[in-house]
Order: structure tokens, then C-alpha cells, then sequence
């Protein structure tokens, strides 16, 4: 998987919701946002990785529903983590305690939350640094 990191912020700070709207404008682009606020543009996974990430999420929800323990996440949910980076993590889980007490406004968008689990699966050409 190829990323590529756009570095915006001398021309332009985007604020969470403006964020948002560039997402919700162009669902064709898996954007990313990093803790230096630059916009990171995620490729699309292969059909290998996209097999294993379905297995896994399709685990973890089975899991969770036996446990009722929390709320499961596929990979196009996007978290706003206290770094200020938006993060969307393969698969993600999160107690339901936590979940609930968010808003509903904030559950809509980008959940304020960091997950208590995430899974991120390396695509070949990822590099691990």
C-alpha cells in the first residue's frame, strides 16, 4: 500500500470539520490526517490483504457479539485521536462504556476516541518504521 503525505499548512489549516467535509466530499479517497496535521492519501488494499482484513473484523465481531462487550469498527471508520491525528485503523474496538459516552454529533463524525484495540495489517509494500 502507498501513501502519500500532502503537507498543507503553510497555505491552509484544516479544522476537524472541515476535515470531515473533504472526506465526506470525495468517498472515493481514503484521506488520513497525521499529528502534524498533514493530509495523508491512502491507497487501496489488494485483494489478499482485503480477504485477511475481512476475516479478522468478521472474528472480532463474533467475538464482541458472544462478549457484549464493546462496539466493532471496519477499516473506513475514522478516530480523532488526542494527538490531533485522524486515524483509520483495519479493524478497531472500543468498550461500550466509552462508546456510550460520547455524543451522538460526535459518534456521526470522526469518534473523539482512541480505540482500547486496533488491528492494522501490512499490505506487501508497506514498510514497518
Amino acid at each position: 500500500m502507498t501513501a502519500i503525505t500532502l503537507n498543507f499548512n503553510n497555505i491552509i489549516k484544516l479544522t476537524d470539520d472541515q476535515f470531515y467535509q473533504l472526506c465526506r466530499d470525495n468517498p472515493e479517497i481514503k484521506f488520513e490526517r497525521n499529528a502534524l496535521a498533514e493530509i495523508v492519501i491512502m491507497s487501496p488494499t489488494g485483494g489478499e490483504t482485503g480477504k485477511r482484513n475481512a476475516k479478522l473484523t468478521a472474528q472480532l465481531v463474533l467475538w464482541n457479539q458472544q462478549t457484549q462487550l464493546g462496539e466493532v469498527f471496519d477499516s473506513p471508520t475514522c478516530f480523532k485521536l488526542p494527538n490531533g491525528a485522524d486515524r483509520s485503523p483495519h479493524v478497531a474496538w472500543i468498550k461500550q462504556d466509552r462508546w456510550n459516552a460520547l455524543t451522538l454529533e460526535q459518534k456521526e463524525k470522526f469518534p473523539p476516541i482512541a480505540p482500547n484495540f486496533v488491528l492494522e495489517l501490512m499490505s506487501p509494500g508497506d514498510n514497518l518504521k
